[in-house]
C-alpha cells in the first residue's frame, strides 16, 4: 500500500508526513525559541506525547513508551554534534528510530486483517453452500457485502481480544 502512496504523492511523501508531525510536537514541547535543541526532559516529554498520540490513532495494541534508559541510548545514536541536546533534525531521526518496530507491528495487522479476512470470507461463504437453510440466504448476498462483513466481525474480534 506504502508502495502505492509513493506512486501518486512522490517518493518522500512518508517523510514529509513525519517531518510535520515531528516539527510540530518539536515546537510544542520547546517553549525556548532562543533554543532550537531540546533537553533530556523535554526530549522525554516528546516522546510521551509521541506515544500518546500513536496509541490514540493507530490501531492495535497499546505501545509503552521507552524508557528513560532506553532514549538515553537512542540520544546517543541520533546526537551528531555530541552535544547532549536534540536539535530538530536529530529529532526527526531520534523518532523514526524509535518508532521503526511499532510502524511495522501496525502494518502486519493491517494486513493480515485488510488481506486475509476477506480471502477467509469467500473461502466461508462457498463452504456454507451445502448447509441447509444457511447455504441459500448466505448466497444471495453479494460477495462485496458479504467480506465487508466478515471482516468487521473479524476487526471487531481483535479489538476485544486486545482490550482482554
Amino acid at each position: 500500500m506504502g508502495q502505492i502512496l509513493e506512486k501518486f504523492q512522490g517518493e518522500d511523501w512518508k517523510e514529509r508526513q513525519i517531518r510535520e508531525i515531528t516539527d510540530r510536537v518539536f515546537n510544542r514541547v520547546n517553549n525556548d525559541s532562543d533554543r532550537a535543541s531540546l533537553t533530556f526532559e523535554e526530549l522525554y516529554i516528546a516522546v510521551l506525547l509521541v506515544f500518546n498520540d500513536i496509541n490514540k490513532r493507530l490501531p492495535g495494541p497499546h505501545f509503552d513508551p521507552p524508557t528513560k534508559e532506553q532514549v538515553k541510548t537512542l540520544i546517543l545514536e541520533t546526537d551528531m554534534n555530541l552535544d547532549g541536546e536534540i536539535d530538530r533534525d536529530e529529532f526527526a531521526d531520534f523518532i523514526l528510530l524509535m518508532t521503526r518496530d511499532i510502524f511495522a507491528t501496525v502494518s502486519r495487522g493491517l494486513m493480515i486483517t485488510l488481506v486475509a479476512a476477506p480471502s477467509l470470507a469467500l473461502l466461508t461463504k462457498r463452504t456454507t453452500e451445502n448447509v441447509p437453510g444457511v447455504g441459500k440466504v448466505v448466497q444471495k448476498i453479494p460477495n462485496s457485502v458479504y467480506a465487508s462483513l466478515v471482516t468487521l466481525v473479524l476487526v471487531a474480534l481483535q479489538q476485544s481480544a486486545e482490550k482482554a
